[in-house]
């Protein structure tokens, strides 16, 4: 017992600490790696579907407040002229708004061509 130690009656062997390398089936090794593989390039596909769809949402988004935007536009370039669109007179009466005029509740729910493209 000259290079084993001794402590608590065990007998410790000189030597690397944790598990003792053994043989390791190379198919089962490879087969795992090819898997882990697979999983990987999935969850890769994944993440830039998710993307992919934030993206073109953010850009239908942008659109639907670009259209809105132009829409106030011409309602102020209407008032400097002197004249009160159909709309905001419906707004100031507090009535709901008819067919032609929808234009600002259309506008609320964001949503857009779904191209993509704005106008």
């Amino acid at each position: 017992m000259d290079n084993n130690k001794v402590s608590c009656g065990k007998v410790k062997k000189p030597g690397k600490r944790g598990r003792k390398p053994a043989k390791i089936d190379l198919k089962a090794k490879l087969e795992r790696s090819r898997q882990s593989a697979r999983e990987c390039r999935a969850r890769k596909k994944l993440r830039y579907q998710y993307l992919e769809e934030l993206v073109s949402s953010r850009e239908r988004a942008i659109c639907a407040l670009k259209e809105e935007l132009e829409m106030y536009k011409q309602w102020c370039a209407a008032m400097d002229q002197g004249k009160i669109p159909s709309e905001i007179k419906a707004l100031l009466s507090g009535e709901d708004m008819k067919a032609g005029s929808n234009q600002v509740k259309q506008h609320r729910g964001v949503k857009a061509d779904p191209s993509g493209k704005c106008p």
